[in-house]
Formats: structure tokens, sequence, C-alpha cells
């Protein structure tokens, strides 16, 4: 089981900051599902150095057991350029708030 996601297959996260603008505000509401990444998507990711911390990041690359993981806003986003690689726990799907919309992949 993941410390994570626990059982369920999906999770609501609230976003924080600013890493992931223009893709995904402070504030936003998103709906991520245990699924296996691909580069290019948004991502619920963890570190071992920030035990309790979530982060929505995009994945990049896999990176020995992580994930090389990037806020779309590189000014405000701290990831693994500081930290490493990161553990993927879900794909994040849909923005449920403000407005509902699918996110799709992007080039990382």
């Amino acid at each position: 089981m993941d410390a994570v996601m626990g059982w369920y297959p999906l999770r609501r996260v609230r976003v924080r900051g600013p890493s992931m603008a223009p893709t995904l505000g402070d504030g936003d509401t998103v709906v991520a599902v245990r699924k296996n990444p691909r580069p290019g998507d948004v991502v619920l990711v963890t570190w071992d150095d920030r035990p309790g911390q979530l982060s929505v990041k995009r994945a990049v690359r896999p990176d020995g057991g992580g994930w090389h993981v990037e806020g779309d806003n590189p000014r405000g986003s701290t990831d693994s350029r500081g930290l490493g690689p990161a553990r993927v726990h879900a794909v994040v799907l849909w923005r449920l708030a403000p407005a509902p919309r699918r996110l799709g992949r992007s080039r990382p």
C-alpha cells in the first residue's frame, strides 16, 4: 500500500504555490490517479528528504529509482534540480477548480 495514495486509486489535491504556473495555479484543485507516469505528465510526488510534503510537478525522465521532475515555472519551483529524484505516486489527469479541464501531456 502506498502511504500517499492509501488503498484508493484517486486522490484530490489542492495546489499550493507558483511552481506549476501557467499550467496550474495556487489554489487549483486537481485529481491524481494511481498509474505509471510518462515523460510530460503532471505528477504527484514526494522526496525522501522532505517527509510529509506532497508536490505537483512535471515528470521529465526516469532517474535512478525515481523520476527527475520539474515545475513549469522554473523561477518559482523547488524540484529535482535541487532535490534529486522524486518518488511519483500518481498522475494528475484533471483540474477540478477553478475551471474543470483535462490535463494533457506536455513535452518536458
